[in-house]
């Protein structure tokens, strides 16, 4: 009976000892309030807390990664589309995650939705398809400034899909169909253009050289005779071929 009170205060003294003492890992801080009133940050490792006095709100310091839900927008060009993305985001300030705002997760989510709206409601619907590296940045600038006060930092934002109607997709793909026979008739045309160039390099080459012309003609019998063709063609012989043999011939007969 002498060792009752003497071992009730034992057990209340090692309670007392066991709720004082906390131990927080290397991703968690603890953010320790002095009678209601911040006081410091600690951590990790083992602290102390004094029961009734101080209290103790942990802190997460790990990436968060959270899904953005599909919100429904309209570009500058006027085309409806609904855009969901996702978030990484996590705490540098843990005194401003508990003091500054309630629900830091929910409080970014909330601001994510309505910048990620804002953003893309001022650019193009090709902007959306096209330089969505651009949009995430500007997505990221935006809530990382806005959640600074916080004690948040928003490492990256990424789009995942910009979804559209169906008939918004039959016209994006004639578009790009009209695109692409667009282009094939400009390569074409590029094509006619250089070779109507080179061609009229060539004619003005033979055209100057008449010994040009005579050379590209033997060559066109050469190639005629070597296809092996047992079918008789008539070939029509230059003026300017048989001019020199005519010309001497009439130049004997005034001897």
């Amino acid at each position: 009976m002498f060792f009752e009170p003497t071992f009730f205060l034992i057990v209340v003294i090692a309670l007392f000892v066991f709720s004082t003492i906390k131990v927080l890992r290397e991703y968690q801080r603890g953010v320790i309030f002095l009678l209601g009133r911040f006081w410091k940050v600690k951590g990790p490792g083992l602290i102390i807390v004094i029961p009734g006095i101080q209290k103790m709100v942990r802190v997460d310091l790990r990436v968060i990664v959270m899904d953005v839900p599909t919100q429904d927008v309209i570009s500058r060009d006027n085309v409806s589309v609904k855009v969901s993305a996702v978030v990484y985001f996590r705490v540098v300030d843990p005194e401003k995650a508990i003091i500054q705002v309630e629900n830091r997760v929910e409080a970014t989510s909330q601001l994510a939705q309505t910048t990620l709206r804002s953003v893309l409601g001022r650019h193009e619907l090709d902007d959306m398809l096209a330089e969505r590296d651009k949009l995430n940045a500007d997505v990221q600038e935006i809530l990382d400034q806005n959640t600074e006060a916080w004690g948040i930092k928003v490492t990256n934002v990424e789009i995942k899909h910009v979804d559209l109607d169906e008939s918004m997709v039959r016209a994006i793909a004639a578009q790009a169909e009209a695109e692409r026979a667009r282009r094939a008739k400009v390569i074409h045309a590029e094509g006619e253009f250089q070779a109507s160039q080179k061609l009229a390099e060539a004619a003005h080459v033979l055209g100057t050289e008449s010994q040009a012309i005579q050379l590209r003609y033997l060559q066109t019998l050469t190639e005629i005779s070597s296809e092996g063709n047992t079918n008789t063609i008539v070939f029509p012989i230059p003026l300017d071929l048989v001019k020199p043999i005519f010309d001497k011939m009439n130049s004997s007969d005034k001897k």
